[in-house]
Formats: structure tokens, C-alpha cells, sequence
């Protein structure tokens, strides 16, 4: 997957969809994934959104750091995590299941900042 898919648009992420922003792929230190879209609806609370997301790995890695980014105009530039955002990285080598709470964003990506080892990256968002 490349660092940044240019995909425009890009798909949206609505209530109980799953998204997969890595599907069991082999990520290199820096590698994004496929951004998706965050649709706005009526009685979006001011104070954010919040975003399940899941980590798991065929094999561990020894260490290992995903974050999940957002940003509000689609632009590689502009993905990092927001500042007041909660559970938006994990280093668990055995994955993990976040919820992210806070997130005033209009899209959102997985980026793999460190890996050491391991195989089958598989990184779900869940809307």
C-alpha cells in the first residue's frame, strides 16, 4: 500500500461499517495507509467524535508503534494526531482495541511510526 493514496475521493467511513486501513500487509517504518472519509451528519456533538479501532498481527513484532491519524482537508501534509485526542497510538506487540475520543476531524489513516519484526499488520477502523 503506498504511503499516500491519492484516491479522490476517498471511501467514507459511516456507523458499522469496518474499514481496513492495513489487511494483514507488511508496513514499513513511515508507511501510511488509505485514508477514509469521516461524514458529517446532523447532531455531530461539538466536542468530537469517537473512533474504534483495532491492531492485530499474524506474528508479533519484538516493537512496534501505529498511530492513527487525522486531518481536516485531505492533504498528506496534514495528518498527524490532534492535540486533546485520547487512544490515538498503541505499542501493544500483542495488537490492541482502542476507542478514540475527542476527534474533530473530516478524515482519518493508520500510520506505522516503528516496527521491528513481525508479519501480517492488520489494522481495522471502525465507524
Amino acid at each position: 500500500m503506498p504511503n499516500y493514496n491519492a484516491q479522490n475521493p476517498p471511501y467514507s467511513i459511516f456507523p458499522d461499517d469496518v474499514a481496513l486501513a492495513f489487511n494483514s500487509e507488511a508496513p514499513a517504518t513511515g508507511q501510511a495507509s488509505q485514508q477514509f472519509a469521516l461524514p458529517s451528519y446532523a447532531g455531530f456533538p461539538e466536542n468530537g467524535r469517537t473512533i474504534r479501532w483495532q491492531v492485530s498481527f499474524a506474528t508479533a513484532p519484538s516493537a512496534v508503534t501505529i498511530q492513527l491519524q487525522t486531518a481536516m482537508n485531505d492533504v498528506d501534509a496534514q495528518y498527524a494526531i490532534l492535540t486533546g485526542a485520547a487512544n490515538m497510538t498503541t505499542s501493544l506487540t500483542a495488537g490492541d482495541n482502542l476507542v478514540a475520543s475527542g476527534v474533530r476531524a473530516n478524515f482519518v489513516r493508520a500510520k506505522v511510526t516503528s516496527i521491528t519484526g513481525g508479519s501480517g499488520v492488520t489494522v481495522q477502523i471502525l465507524g
